[in-house]
């Protein structure tokens, strides 16, 4: 792999904030409370982007999309320098950069590798009972190896034991629910957005102890509800078709990379446990801990290339093209973000006042229901990450109050931006990918609005539970 096809979406980064001079940094941080409603519209206008021009723009979008994730990048970060000041500019852009971007980007990168190199061979015959197992194998692994290695590791095999089905479409829909999404959010590895919150303080195992019994009700209710709609169409469906995959031992093949998986992981526990100092780069205080655990992902990347055979990511279709996409659109992301948060942090006293308002009921207390709803539903169409780390800044931003006295609040928020992603093709970046491999393996996957019936028959009256039985 070239090492500019590796970082070629950190240049975004880059370029933004070699663009002027670097001043004088200063001391003040960008003040939300002086910001109006324009600085939000760049991360709008970029949500809406991702969400909409693969619908309408599909060709478009595909062969531009870093050039429009850079323009509203910049519609961002010129504003900033020339009404903002340059200090605070450069700050701010390379606190996002340095602190959130990069340590993001360098996880997704590791297990996307890792679990490239990672094969299912053979042919699982598709039961119910056989794909329910599948399904909560499936849910399991995407909170170890993430909702994207997961749904790249299990989708293929998952589509080879239902092949000579003549109604298979309800497993993949029900394999997004689980495996690239609700699977995942019991550890900072499983979704994006958690391990945003680890970036902010969140401790590692957090969400593994506060969020298994809202986990666990989902999954076993979702497990449930499949079996009855799997066993009801497998019975219905009378003589299949004759299985175009030949019978062959299953075998699982790469193990070295579940070795790396367990390196990152012990490396994501290094950083929050060991102190080794700090430096300071363009006014940013950096843990030098931080920086060594993402040089070693970035090992781990091409250790894994070294040690995983070709024929494993040929038969897993394993191209750098995703993670490349997810990288510059994040760049964008997180660029046109930063005065969204700073608004955020001005609680009351920012324009986003209103919406503090309907999570905070008259006495000042969170309201919990409120805060699972509005993260989940903006996380069914924007992508789930930085809806997270909004609602998160909303909620106070302080790690250790949100872990503590605020642990249903967070729990909230985590429940809502990673459950919620599920509602819609575009709610988390497997979501698409799990289609797009289906249909390409002949599985006539339903339209957008139809999946999102699906998810509405289903999805909805669970989460509706989920909100009676924990949040309210």
């Amino acid at each position: 792999m070239k090492t500019r096809s590796i970082f070629s979406a950190r240049l975004l980064c880059v370029v933004l904030l070699s663009l002027f001079p670097v001043p004088a940094f200063a001391a003040e941080h960008l003040d939300g409370t002086k910001l109006g409603g324009l600085w939000g519209l760049p991360f709008v206008g970029m949500l809406l982007s991702i969400a909409l021009m693969p619908l309408f723009a599909g060709h478009f979008w595909e062969h531009h999309q870093g050039k429009i994730a850079f323009l509203w990048a910049l519609i961002v970060a010129v504003p900033l320098f020339i009404f903002q000041g340059g200090g605070i500019a450069v700050y701010e852009l390379a606190h996002i950069v340095l602190i959130d971007y990069i340590p993001f980007i360098v996880l997704l990168l590791a297990l996307f590798t890792v679990a490239g190199g990672i094969v299912i061979r053979g042919n699982i015959h598709g039961s119910p009972k056989t794909n329910t197992a599948l399904l909560a194998i499936g849910a399991v692994l995407a909170s170890c190896i993430g909702t994207t290695g997961a749904a790249m590791v299990m989708i293929r095999p998952v589509m080879r034991a239902n092949d000579n089905r003549v109604h298979n479409a309800h497993v993949i829909i029900f394999f997004i629910f689980l495996v690239a999404n609700i699977g995942g959010s019991l550890t900072p590895l499983g979704d994006p957005p958690l391990f945003l919150g680890f970036l902010h303080g969140v401790d590692f195992f957090w969400t593994t102890t506060h969020l298994i019994r809202e986990t666990l009700f989902v999954a076993i209710l979702l497990l449930a509800v499949f079996f009855v709609f799997d066993t009801w169409y497998y019975k219905k469906e009378g003589v299949t078709k004759s299985d175009p995959t030949p019978d062959r031992k299953v075998q699982i093949v790469g193990g070295a990379n579940f070795l790396l998986v367990a390196a990152i992981i012990g490396m994501i526990l290094m950083s929050a446990s060991i102190d080794i100092g700090a430096v300071t780069v363009l006014g940013v205080h950096i843990e030098l801990i931080n920086v060594l655990r993402d040089i070693g992902m970035i090992a781990v990347v091409f250790i894994s290339l070294k040690l995983t055979p070709k024929e494993n990511r040929v038969e897993n279709d394993f191209t750098w093209g995703p993670i490349l996409e997810v990288a510059k659109l994040f760049a964008g992301i997180f660029i046109t973000i930063v005065p969204v948060l700073a608004i955020l942090k001005a609680g009351t006293n920012g324009i986003l006042a209103p919406m503090v308002s309907l999570v905070t009921a008259a006495d000042g207390t969170p309201v919990n229901a409120a805060y699972f709803w509005l993260t989940g539903s903006l996380s069914s169409f924007l992508d789930n990450a930085p809806t997270y780390l909004v609602f998160f800044q909303l909620a106070g931003g302080d790690p250790q109050q949100l872990m503590t006295a605020g642990a249903h609040t967070l729990a909230a928020i985590s429940t809502g931006a990673v459950y919620m992603g599920a509602n819609t093709y575009i709610g988390n970046a497997p979501n698409f990918m799990v289609y797009a491999i289906a249909r390409q393996g002949g599985v006539k996957m339903p339209s957008f609005f139809g999946y999102m019936m699906w998810s509405g028959l289903i999805l909805l009256p669970v989460f509706l539970l989920v909100t009676l039985v924990f949040f309210i």
